[in-house]
Formats: C-alpha cells, sequence, structure tokens
C-alpha cells in the first residue's frame, strides 16, 4: 500500500515540527511515529532499541521500525524489518500480512504467496485468497505485456521526488512536482528528510529535448508544500494542491487556483470544498484537481468524511454565473474502495484515470481507467497492466492527447530518484505482408509481376514486384496496408505464367505480425505435371484408398482452373511401357476421361478440357534405361514416373458463360 509518500508527500501534508526531550527515547520516537514524522521516528526507534532489555518492547520497535520505513516506502528495509518481528515473536499477526504485502510491491510474487498463506494459517478468518490471486494476475500481466512502451524521463528526474506531471501551457511544457535541491524555503520535510515540494515547469525543444525544470514564481510556490497540479482547457488557469506547515497544528491540504499574468501566475486563490466542523476540517486533506475537458467539473482526492475509507475521489461542479463550485460528491463505490484513491485525470476522451491500491492489483498503487457512463459519472474501472504498471507505485498519468502517449510517475527500479517521471507511448498492432514470386521451374525471381491484395475492410492494392520479384506491404502515405481484424486474398500474374492465389487472417490477431507469402507461378507453354493420381491395376477409376487419394490431386487442378478461368487445357494421362502400346493408348485415353469427367463434376465446364491418352508414346525414363536397372524395386520405381497425369494450356481465350456458385 502506498503510504506517505502519497498520502503525504504526493498528498502534500503539512505537519509542524515538535521538539522533544531526548531522555526517553521510546517516547520521542512514538510521537514522532504518531505525527508521521517517520523519517526521525526510525533513528529514535534504533535508539531505544538498544535502551531497553524486555523482548515484548523489542519486538514492538522492530515492528515500529519496519511501518516507519513502509511509510518511507523504502520497501527493502520494511520487508527485512517485518521479518525481523516476526522472528522477534511479535504477537500481531499482521507482520506477515505486511511482510506479504512488502514482498509484493517488491515484485516477489513467489514470496508473497507463502507470507500470504501463512496469514490464512495464523488468522484462518481472514480473506486474502484475492490477494493470492492478483500476485498471479500481476505475474501474466508482466509476462504478456499490452503494446504500450516506457521509459524514464531522465532529463526531467533528479535524485529526489519528481512526480504528478501536467501538460504545461503549451504542449511542449510540463509542470511537475519535485523536492529537487532549490526548492522554496529552507526547511527540511521530517517525512523523509528532504526538502518540500514545489512546482516546477520544463520546454522540450524540437529534438525533444528538455530543459532544467525550473521554479513558478512566489506566487504559487512558498515554503509550504506545493504540487499535484492541473491547468483549464484554455491553459490559463492554474489548479494546483498547497499543504499548509503551521506550528504546532496538524494541517491537511488544499485546492488553489492561479490565473495566467503574462509569463507568470497571479496570486493563488483557495478553492472552498470543505465541510464545517468547528475547525476540525483543517487537519483534512483535499487536492489532486483534474477537469473535464469542457471544465465543468473538477474531480479531486480527499479523505474528508463520507467516504468510503482512505482518500476517495470526489467531484464538484462550476457555476459559471456565479463563479462557485458546488457541494462535493462522492465519485461513488464504482470508483472508490476502503483503500487510497488519488491522482486523478480525466482525458480528452472522457475516461477517468486515476491511482487506487485498494483494488488487488500489481503491488502497491496502480494506474486505473473508467469509462464515462454520464456526465461526471464512470463505470467499473480496469487495470492498465503492465508495463504502465508494476509492482511499485505507479500514478499521476496524464495524456498529451488521446490515449496514445503520455506521462506518469513511478518508484520502479531503475529510476533516478524516490519518484521518477516516465513517458509512455501506445504502439498499435501493426502488421506486413511480404510477397515473393518466383519461376516454379527455374526458381528464379520474377521481376514486375502483378500483385492484387483485396480485403475485407473493402481496401484493393494493385502493384508490382520490384526487380528481385518482391513486395512489402508495409505502410502507404502513413496508412497500413494491412490492418487488424480482416481477411485478404491475394492473387499474382505474369503474362505467360498461370495466376496464383493465397490469403491471409489478421482477425484474432494479438501481436504485430509480418506474413511471408511465396508464390512459385508456372509458365504457361509446358507441361504441367499433376501431383500423384493413381488407377487401379488395369482401371481407370480413380483410386481413392486409405493410402492416396486421387481425387485431391486433381483438386490441385480444380484450383488453378478456377484461378484461371479463361485457360482452355488439354488433361494428358501417360502409361509405362508395359503390355500392348495399343493397350495403353485406350487405358490411358479412359483415365483422362475420367479426370475430366470428376472436374466436370466440381463445376468446370467439359469445353475447358480436352482428355488426351498418349499411352506409353512419351515415357519419361526411356525402356532402355529401365532394363539396365540392376533392381526390382528400381524398375518398379521408374515405371511410376512414367504412369502419370500432366496437363498443358491450349489457350487463354475461354469466355465463361455464366459463373457457377461452385467458382465462387
Amino acid at each position: 500500500m502506498r503510504t506517505i509518500q502519497v498520502i503525504a508527500c504526493l498528498f502534500l501534508i503539512g505537519v509542524s515540527t515538535v521538539a522533544f526531550a531526548q531522555k526517553n527515547y521510546t517516547k520521542t520516537a512514538d510521537k514522532m511515529f504518531n505525527s508521521e514524522a517517520y523519517y526521525d521516528a526510525t533513528d529514535w526507534y534504533k535508539k531505544a532499541y538498544s535502551q531497553t532489555n524486555n523482548p515484548a518492547e523489542k519486538a514492538r520497535i522492530i515492528y515500529q521500525i519496519a511501518t516507519c520505513y513502509r511509510h518511507m516506502h523504502q520497501l527493502d528495509q520494511a520487508a527485512l524489518w517485518y521479518a525481523k518481528a516476526i522472528k522477534a515473536k511479535y504477537p500481531d499477526q499482521e507482520a506477515y500480512l505486511q511482510l506479504a504485502t512488502m514482498q509484493k510491491q517488491l515484485g516477489n510474487y513467489a514470496d508473497a504467496v507463502v507470507q500470504y498463506n501463512k496469514y490464512k494459517e495464523k488468522v484462518p478468518a481472514a480473506s486474502v485468497d484475492h490477494y493470492i490471486e492478483s500476485c498471479k494476475q500481476a505475474q501474466e500481466w508482466i509476462d504478456n505485456p499490452t503494446r504500450y512502451t516506457v521509459y524514464p524521463e531522465i532529463l526531467l528526474n533528479s535524485p529526489q521526488f519528481d512526480f504528478s506531471p501536467t501538460i504545461g501551457p503549451k504542449n511542449n511544457m510540463v509542470v511537475l512536482t519535485s523536492s529537487r535541491e532549490g526548492s522554496t524555503g529552507d526547511k527540511m520535510d521530517w517525512h523523509f528528510g528532504e526538502s518540500f515540494q514545489d512546482l516546477y515547469i520544463a520546454t522540450r525543444d524540437k529534438k525533444g529535448k528538455w530543459s532544467e525544470p525550473v521554479l513558478l514564481n512566489s506566487t504559487i510556490n512558498t515554503e509550504h508544500n506545493e504540487g499535484a497540479a492541473c491547468f483549464n482547457s484554455k491553459r490559463n488557469t492554474l489548479y494546483f494542491t498547497r499543504c499548509m506547515n503551521i506550528k504546532d497544528r496538524n494541517m491537511g491540504c488544499d485546492i488553489y487556483m492561479a490565473p495566467k499574468r503574462g509569463n507568470n501566475w497571479g496570486d493563488a486563490v483557495l478553492i472552498r470544498t470543505k465541510p464545517d466542523m468547528g475547525g476540525d476540517e483543517d487537519s483534512i486533506m483535499v487536492g489532486h484537481p483534474a477537469l473535464t475537458p469542457n471544465d465543468e467539473w473538477m474531480v479531486f482526492a480527499s479523505n474528508m468524511p463520507g467516504g468510503y475509507g482512505g482518500k476517495d475521489l470526489w467531484k464538484m461542479k462550476y457555476d459559471k454565473r456565479t463563479k462557485t463550485w458546488s457541494k462535493p460528491e462522492n465519485l461513488g463505490a464504482a470508483i472508490n474502495t476502503a483503500g487510497d484513491e488519488a491522482f486523478p485525470h480525466i482525458a480528452s476522451t472522457g475516461q477517468l484515470f486515476f491511482a487506487s491500491d485498494g483494488i488487488p492489483g500489481m503491488g502497491g498503487l496502480d494506474v486505473y481507467k473508467a469509462s464515462a457512463t454520464g456526465e461526471a459519472t464512470w463505470g467499473e474501472p480496469t487495470n492498465m497492466m503492465s508495463p504502465i504498471n508494476s509492482s511499485s507505485d505507479d500514478f499521476g498519468i496524464v495524456f498529451e492527447r488521446g490515449e496514445d502517449k503520455g506521462y506518469f510517475s513511478s518508484n520502479r527500479p531503475g529510476g533516478k530518484g524516490q519518484d521518477d517521471i516516465y513517458h509512455f507511448s501506445y504502439q498499435p498492432l501493426l502488421v506486413k505482408l511480404i510477397c515473393n514470386v518466383y519461376d516454379k521451374d527455374t526458381k528464379a525471381p520474377i521481376p514486375y509481376a502483378n500483385i492484387n491484395v483485396a480485403g475485407t475492410d473493402n481496401s484493393l492494392y494493385e502493384v508490382k514486384t520490384n526487380e528481385n520479384g518482391q513486395f512489402e506491404f508495409d505502410a502507404l502515405r502513413d496508412e497500413r496496408y494491412i490492418n487488424p481484424g480482416y481477411t485478404y486474398t491475394i492473387r499474382v500474374d505474369k503474362e505467360d505464367y498461370l495466376v496464383a492465389n493465397d490469403k491471409i487472417t489478421t482477425v484474432g490477431l494479438e501481436e504485430s505480425t509480418t506474413f511471408i507469402k511465396e508464390f512459385y507461378i508456372q509458365v504457361t507453354d509446358t507441361v504441367i505435371s499433376l501431383p500423384e493420381v493413381r488407377y487401379a491395376l488395369d482401371e481407370w477409376e480413380l483410386l481413392v484408398n486409405n493410402e492416396v487419394s486421387s481425387t485431391d490431386s486433381l483438386d490441385f487442378l480444380y484450383q488453378v482452373l478456377i484461378d484461371n478461368p479463361t485457360i482452355v487445357i488439354e488433361l494428358q494421362a501417360h502409361t509405362d511401357h508395359q503390355g500392348k502400346a495399343i493397350y495403353n493408348k485406350r487405358l490411358s485415353q479412359k483415365r483422362a476421361q475420367a479426370c475430366v469427367a470428376y472436374l466436370t463434376q466440381k463445376g468446370i465446364p467439359a469445353e475447358r478440357m480436352v482428355p488426351k491418352g498418349y499411352g506409353e508414346e512419351r515415357l519419361k525414363i526411356s525402356e532402355t534405361t529401365i532394363r539396365k536397372m540392376k533392381t526390382k524395386e528400381e524398375r518398379d520405381k521408374a515405371h511410376q514416373v512414367n504412369r502419370r497425369t500432366e496437363f498443358k494450356v491450349l489457350s487463354f481465350d475461354y469466355v465463361p458463360k455464366s459463373v457457377n456458385k461452385n467458382e465462387q
């Protein structure tokens, strides 16, 4: 669970500095802890640990140290100290649950499952199965990431906290929250031992290089915490979060707005959102403003009364006539949980994006999106999955335009600082088709062959192969030739060659794919052998049994005739030289006629086929050569070569009388 780093640092909580006597280390540490000054509390607890000899108190102190590290989001240290607390026999079984949570946020999903199961054994009534399932789901998302690419914006990041970016006054600008050196004021945030947060702005040049982020002017940045901002649609008004730091008072956070004044920003004005609670409302945290594209609604995060637990997302409507905001309304159970929901962003598409740790996800805070269901209402959220989300905290997403690219914050491993800003872009599913055309006999590439591709998306492309017999269907004037979700038929032809056809489908594709199709087309001035066609001994009926299917071979010729609807062929049947020549001649003629009859039954007009039996007139292997063969096996194979069925194109001028439905 994202704790103080998001709830306090990112929510920009201001808590007054308290000076304590240093004699009672435990008392001082507990006061620091209760004031959420976890950075200092850790040191005091470590001093207190060496001061006491009570095993139970030692175990409690160890647990408190672990919790401090958890709030400071030093997860590896938190996991180490929770494990120590368990070893020291800390009585609260919550230690197992916290250790499991730390392991999950560290990405150690298998170890997390072990600890969740131990917690189930210790607390049988507890329900953690959904966390166990989320660990398995997270690993699946990592193994099968979405098509977003993610990389850190190195020039925007520092060794400190850099987070919650938003598109600036211009598209080439971003405004971000940072605790980097040089922030306004000289005080230290006792939560983390770093400077308080301020708002910075950076500009990207035409080459895509970011400038060094610089502070916004003093009407925005003060000695208090500022951050988590957004702009109105005209980008001439800045809305941001400010958390006051007032001595001896536990102050919450509020939303402010400031109009643009030339190159700077005017005085910040408080937007009243909190209920009247007799002064107790000062400690309520309100922040992370986000506006709908028409500036009519503001969505923000708050822990004000009436929520579902932790921080919830709320909304309020702007009245242009009175220039006031309506009373805040909770977004409801469809969005909010018992955990924390924060960092909303409403894209130009109307979708709501936000971060939550209340929905079992990949680890800490995950980014979710929800589609609009009405005016300022949204439906069930869905996880953005990997690589937008990770086992760490991922939050503060903002889109440049549409849903193609933008920025978000994360403290995932490999960054430059505590939190870093990352850029993301959506990589569309790309399909490429490469066609290679060859001469079937010589295997040589055929240049300038015609390729026609027709798709069920009503596309039709007519191109020619290059000098190497190839054409790549990649991109055409920033549009794709081949798109996901369709079927494409491919026709290849060339003068003096038979046509070849094929088909590809992109329906159901889930990742970018390159189809490579090779076409071996046959010249028409030659005799073309069919795949094997067999007959019983001294018979002319097509042989079909468990070993051979002569009809399958003739189906090849059927497709050739369909693909080339204007050709007339001579269908040739040949025998070996065994038997009498006149008998072989008659037998081969009947076999040729049997082939024509089969094709006629399938719908090919009889006038397109001339059956011709050649008997033993055209042996491929001569009788003399066969006699010289040493074994009967060799001679039988040679006879089989001579017993063949072939065809030859006689003309290209056949005019179909009508379209047979079998040819469609």
